[in-house]
């Protein structure tokens, strides 16, 4: 059974269960699309183009790469993984719609879509849970968190009418400019989304979150892999948005930090964390910040 019907270039793969009658209902979506308070339509162009004539773009002659710094590596991986959660992530900006190169040039990536044999299957405790059917070498842009793109008014609205125990999707990008500023995006995959909702948290993840720019400034939140990722391996990613997990009280400093609202508006009380990872923080991350 592929859950993209076909939107996707790869089936997304689904393992048949007891737990299927239980089994979400959503409109499957590989990009994100307008929603409530989001002022961009998030497929529209609004940034230029290079124009370059190769098929490929080079530093030397291509103003995105110049103007933005090069991202990707001439097989496709993302090049600035970062080896703490101290390092800045350099923001990210593909060739566009507009730009002179073709489809094959090494700085597309994420607007190529999933490539990648996944599968959502019943991860017990955690509910359901994405695995992959082929090893990921590290640095290869796995999938999006695709859905919604919704205003803060409207986020805040969603998590209010949420109870305690609904499962809740929200998750706030806030990427922290040079010059002090923070750009704010909330994507909510629970009725429109791709196949980025059903994966689960990791206090010791194998994904971590890059916004991702390519036709219009509402950034992408595309999932790299962290490290190589073994055959038959759950997918996750820190939903605080962090890849190394610093101990409480530290103070991360990255460009882009992000958050998944978890909590219902009966109870703040944390919810439990079933990752099973050594260093395990036993809760999930906690966001209020859509609430005040």
């Amino acid at each position: 059974m592929d859950l993209s019907f076909g939107f996707e270039d790869v089936p997304v793969l689904f393992e048949r269960s007891s737990a299927e009658a239980t089994f979400p209902q959503f409109q499957y979506s590989p990009d994100n699309i307008q929603g409530p308070g989001c002022a961009v339509e998030p497929s529209e162009v609004t940034l230029p183009g290079c124009s370059c004539p190769f098929w490929s773009c080079s530093s030397e002659s291509c103003s995105c790469l110049q103007t933005h710094g090069k991202a990707y590596s001439e097989t496709g991986k993302l090049v600035n993984l970062g080896s703490s959660d101290s390092d800045y992530s350099s923001p990210v900006f593909e060739c566009n719609v507009l730009c002179g190169c073709s489809d094959a040039c090494c700085n597309r990536v994420v607007q190529r879509g999933l490539r990648l044999r996944l599968e959502v299957f019943s991860a017990g405790t955690k509910g359901w849970g994405v695995r992959t059917l082929e090893a990921i070498p590290r640095g290869t842009f796995v999938c999006e968190y695709a859905g919604e793109v919704i205003g803060f008014q409207e986020a805040r609205r969603r998590q209010l009418a949420q109870k305690s125990v609904d499962s809740n999707y929200i998750i706030a990008v806030r990427e922290h400019t040079s010059c002090g500023s923070i750009a704010e995006t909330f994507v909510d995959p629970a009725a429109v989304g791709n196949v980025g909702r059903f994966l689960n948290h990791s206090c010791q993840p194998n994904l971590l979150m890059q916004p991702v720019r390519v036709h219009s400034l509402v950034p992408r939140l595309a999932l790299f892999a962290g490290r190589d990722i073994s055959v038959e391996e759950e997918l996750t990613f820190d939903y605080s948005g962090g890849y190394n997990n610093p101990p409480p009280g530290h103070e991360r400093s990255s460009s882009g930090d992000a958050a998944l609202l978890v909590s219902g508006t009966d109870s703040f009380q944390r919810k439990e964390c079933h990752c099973g990872a050594k260093d395990c923080v036993k809760f999930l991350p906690l966001d209020l910040s859509v609430l005040s």
